[in-house]
């Protein structure tokens, strides 16, 4: 049995994809018989930074995980008092989760601190390497986050290819992001339906989470328009929280004239919803205009739900085109051409059995054993 420390988002910051990711990790290392704790943060953005409504869920904690709610993202003397705790106590392996530089300069100083007790090793997961939205100085913090750790769980091999430009000798292993699992089982699509007062006369597409420019909302909203799918029986469901000025949007739906097409539920879905969208969706799209991974996908495969993603990042390894879906480039014709041939040529069927097989790809045991080898190979 070893004794591990995940840092990273977990409860009571609201679930998505990071703390989500973190608690369902947490509870793989338990099942394999570890001694697991998460550190969470106190405040993981000061509130200008912040682009949603809040950062906190009115969810009940998971059970069974310990969060110690202690780390301040902007607070230097925070990260030297969590680095020398953690030195104290000497897990055997701490796992940073990093996804953008704004966190280096906490989890960087933590790490280095930790990494002085010549006994605990650090593995981070990076989501990604080089942001989606870049900034002046990313590359800085990047390079003085990669330097601060032992080896890294990489989940996608763009991500692999970024880290190469800042590194080549550590550690590292792919491990594709694992299937949230954790979410219930898949509801009867009728009883979906009425859950979220939607119309049963009607298929529907789910474009699921918050929306920011680069996952590629506004392709979606013009391929509805597309003649393939204009005044099809066919609706869009666009259920997250907007994470920047929905105006645009919102006056390009009425533009194109497809506002009777478009469900908009734009708050952030907690989740005891989740279920209830995925099991009403007859596809989930993707357009993503650029992408490491996606956790949305790996809900779709769990409600065994195809998709149409776009050619951009791991979307490609993720989904097999003509197995799980379709893999087309981010234009607006193509993802329309898409979704048209599924619902004309009765996909459904033909997609069921091969989401089922496709999905074995997608373990937490498989996360959990990459991120032993990378400890083993930090020791040799």
């Amino acid at each position: 049995m070893a004794r591990i420390v995940l840092i990273g988002s977990a409860h009571p910051l609201r679930g998505g994809g990071l703390a989500t990711f973190n608690e369902r990790l947490a509870t793989a290392f338990m099942q394999m018989g570890h001694d697991v704790t998460i550190y969470t943060f106190s405040l993981q953005y000061p509130s200008f930074l912040f682009p949603g409504k809040t950062q906190y869920s009115n969810e009940p904690p998971p059970e069974q995980l310990d969060i110690k709610v202690k780390v301040n993202s902007i607070n230097p003397f925070n990260w030297i008092k969590i680095g020398r705790e953690l030195s104290k106590i000497a897990p055997d392996i701490v796992v940073l989760r990093y996804w953008i530089p704004f966190i280096a300069p906490s989890l960087g100083k933590i790490s280095r601190i930790i990494r002085k007790n010549k006994k605990s090793k650090v593995v981070a997961i990076a989501d990604n390497i080089i942001p989606h939205e870049k900034r002046l100085g990313d590359k800085l913090l990047t390079k003085y986050f990669v330097n601060s750790v032992d080896g890294f769980v990489i989940l996608s091999q763009s991500v692999m290819q970024d880290l190469e430009k800042f590194n080549l000798s550590k550690p590292r292993k792919l491990c594709l992001h694992p299937l949230y699992d954790n979410f219930g089982d898949k509801l009867p699509k009728d009883k979906a339906l009425k859950e979220l007062s939607l119309d049963s006369d009607y298929c529907y597409l789910l474009f699921f989470g918050f929306i920011r420019a680069y996952k590629g909302l506004d392709l979606l909203l013009k391929a509805m328009a597309e003649p393939v799918l204009k005044n099809k029986k066919i609706k869009a469901i666009i259920a997250g929280e907007f994470y920047e000025n929905p105006k645009e949007y919102i006056d390009l739906i009425e533009k194109l004239g497809i506002r009777s097409s478009v469900v908009l539920h734009n708050n952030f879905i907690p989740n005891n919803k989740v279920a209830a969208y995925f099991s009403a969706a007859d596809l989930v799209v993707q357009p993503y205009k650029d992408a490491t991974q996606s956790g949305v996908t790996q809900v779709a495969y769990h409600f065994n739900v195809p998709m149409v993603v776009t050619n951009v990042g791991a979307l490609p390894e993720m989904v097999n085109h003509g197995k799980a879906g379709y893999v087309v480039e981010p234009d607006e014709k193509q993802i329309a051409n898409a979704i048209g041939d599924f619902f004309e040529n009765n996909r459904a069927g033909v997609f069921a059995n091969t989401i089922i097989e496709e999905k074995k790809r997608f373990s937490w045991e498989s996360l959990v054993n990459s991120i032993f080898e990378v400890y083993d190979k930090t020791r040799a």
